[in-house]
């Protein structure tokens, strides 16, 4: 694993120098480790830059982010320097409106368009949960929450020093996510596809297509088999179609 002196991204593989360049955004309460085995299975065709969110693994000792706009804007810097080749964009549940705020910011601040924007397991930004407050739970229901999403092994779970270390990233994160309000008509000009699982908990199929609404660069959607965390499942189906959109 590399950074190149950037504590926002990482690198697990070599990639050819004129490599499309796919930023991974992490779920709540994930890391940038979560898309080693989908970097190993893209390179060296399509280099992935995974975003690595303060509070955790080699970034345990900086203060957590609890709003999405301030992570966005955190984000924003070290993925604009990526800008001197083709870039895409992938993120999940959390990672997904993550990655399409930053995306967002390229446009409008950089004039840089997204070859593809992969938003996955998360309902459009315009869709909002009033009942989502994970985040003011207590412990016990937040690891009940994790368990509900068949996400994290379970020994982790058990585990309550190692949680105690997972705890205070992942109620950032839900608290970011909770609280997020996206502007209704916000619209990115580059091509999205949308996956979303069939048997998702949190995530019906309507408000997963409904990302369809916050691009003008035309849109596919997906739906695949599985719960929230259905991509583990479809590793070489997604890897097959991530080289198919980016000419990989």
């Amino acid at each position: 694993m590399t950074h190149d002196d950037d504590k926002w991204i990482r690198r697990f593989q070599p990639a050819a120098a004129d490599a499309v360049q796919l930023v991974c955004f992490p779920y709540a309460g994930g890391s940038a480790s979560y898309y080693f085995p989908l970097a190993k299975a893209l390179a060296p065709g399509i280099e992935v830059a995974a975003v690595q969110y303060p509070g955790r693994q080699e970034r345990y000792r900086e203060p957590c982010i609890d709003d999405l706009a301030a992570l966005a804007d955190a984000v924003y810097p070290s993925v604009r320097e990526l800008a001197d080749r083709p870039l895409a964009f992938f993120g999940h549940s959390m990672g997904a409106v993550l990655a399409f705020e930053v995306a967002l910011r390229l446009e409008e601040r950089a004039g840089v368009k997204l070859e593809v924007l992969f938003t996955s397991g998360r309902r459009a930004p315009s869709r909002h949960k009033e009942s989502d407050h994970v985040h003011l739970r207590d412990d016990a229901g937040v690891i009940s929450e994790m368990r509900a999403l068949e996400g994290t092994e379970s020994a982790v779970l058990q585990d309550p020093e190692l949680m105690q270390l997972v705890l205070p990233a992942l109620r950032a994160d839900y608290r970011a996510i909770e609280t997020y309000r996206g502007a209704p008509d916000a619209s990115v000009t580059c091509p999205m596809v949308t996956l979303t699982g069939d048997a998702d908990p949190r995530v019906e199929v309507d408000e997963a297509r409904a990302w369809e609404q916050h691009t003008s660069g035309g849109f596919d959607f997906r739906v695949l088999s599985g719960g929230h965390f259905f991509l583990n499942d479809h590793l070489p189906a997604l890897t097959e179609m991530i080289k198919d959109r980016l000419g990989a």
